[in-house]
């Protein structure tokens, strides 16, 4: 173009910007006159991580976009299905990390860990961004000495993440979006119906066989008998009503038609259309388990190198990683789908107009 303006050659170190990157390790051991060589190890690894955690934010941005219309095309699910599969990528970097850092030994970072409080990585703006764009709320935090978990931030950062909090978060966004499935009634065709009716048929099969079977004792047919049962009861648990009320245990907890929508896709996830809403289903689930295993990473790490001393940010060490791994959970009901799961042999057969509407159409035209 004639307005265009002649571009000077690029130099690698310019683009990346080095001078400033690789001058940004600055050691607290060192500006009090003891250097600890393994200062930098940990401060390059914790740079590392924030590196990460903005590319997670890039993509979470990207895939929140493409959630928040009434609608999503196709091809916008199949860059969010990529985009979060990138993350579940970075995740295993993040998880491998520890292994290095985890080459400094207990007495290495006592040469230093004074020098740090009260700084912690409980301070991660970014991390408690992804969290909070993520779904994870408030109410279903941990707390430190009865302090809101923004207590230990800037005003400025402490703004930053509580205006996330009122976003509508990734959660919400894909619950809606699984409310919108059209294939859970379909003309004459019930999903829930005909999969209640399956999972009745399958557990009165599972009882008569227990009943029939010569080689169990009255005591062992008595306790697989209660099995069936206690699964039983976990099925009339998930057909129930809707109550409207909120849900008293810790986390977030789908609605009764969005829970019904991901068990249908997963159910029925050979059928054509349902391939990459199954994907993205799947990776939301891997994004929590990943997650959760870094922090149990960290409070295993953390316990070696400090015991059970209380960490750099007041809180409780490895006991408070630990519990985190446990509670800091928000699509758990995806990980949880599988006590839901059927044989296919077993799962009701879908009308024709159905898996039409479902599968791959093509109609070549008389000149091809």
């Amino acid at each position: 173009m004639e307005n265009e303006k002649p571009r000077s050659p690029l130099y690698y170190a310019d683009y990346l910007q080095l001078d400033r990157l690789l001058s940004s390790q600055k050691l607290q051991s060192a500006s009090r006159g003891r250097p600890a060589h393994d200062e930098m190890l940990f401060v390059i690894v914790h740079q590392a991580y924030e590196l990460w955690f903005k590319q997670i934010l890039w993509e979470l941005d990207a895939v929140l976009a493409t959630f928040r219309g009434a609608s999503v095309a196709e091809e916008a699910l199949g860059q969010a299905v990529l985009r979060l599969g990138r993350i579940v990528e970075i995740q295993r970097v993040l998880i491998q990390q520890v292994d290095v850092l985890e080459t400094m030994t207990p007495l290495d970072f006592l040469d230093f860990r004074d020098d740090l409080f009260p700084a912690s990585g409980f301070q991660s703006v970014q991390f408690r961004l992804i969290e909070n764009e993520l779904g994870m709320r408030r109410k279903d935090r941990l707390q430190i000495n009865d302090a809101p978990y923004t207590s230990r931030f800037t005003a400025e950062h402490a703004a930053r993440v509580e205006a996330s909090e009122k976003e509508p978060s990734l959660f919400e966004l894909i619950e809606d979006w699984l409310e919108r499935t059209p294939f859970l009634h379909f003309g004459d065709f019930d999903f829930w119906r005909e999969y209640r009716r399956a999972v009745d048929a399958m557990l009165a099969a599972d009882r008569a066989s227990i009943r029939a079977n010569p080689t169990l004792t009255d005591d062992e047919k008595a306790k697989q008998l209660a099995g069936v049962d206690s699964t039983s009861a976990k099925f009339a648990d998930l057909f129930a009503p809707e109550t409207g009320e909120p849900d008293a245990s810790p986390g977030r907890h789908f609605s009764k038609r969005a829970l019904q929508a991901a068990l249908l896709i997963h159910l029925y996830r050979d059928e054509p259309i349902l391939h990459l809403p199954f994907r993205l289903l799947a990776l939301l689930a891997d994004i929590e388990r990943n997650f959760t295993t870094w922090r149990q990473r960290h409070a295993q790490m953390a316990m070696r190198m400090i015991g059970t001393r209380i960490g750099t940010g007041g809180t409780s060490g490895s006991e408070y990683l630990d519990r985190a791994a446990e509670r800091h959970r928000v699509f758990s009901d995806l990980s949880a789908l599988s006590s839901f799961f059927i044989p296919r042999s077993k799962l009701p057969a879908l009308p024709p107009e159905v898996r039409s509407r479902m599968g791959f159409r093509f109609t070549m035209g008389s000149g091809l």
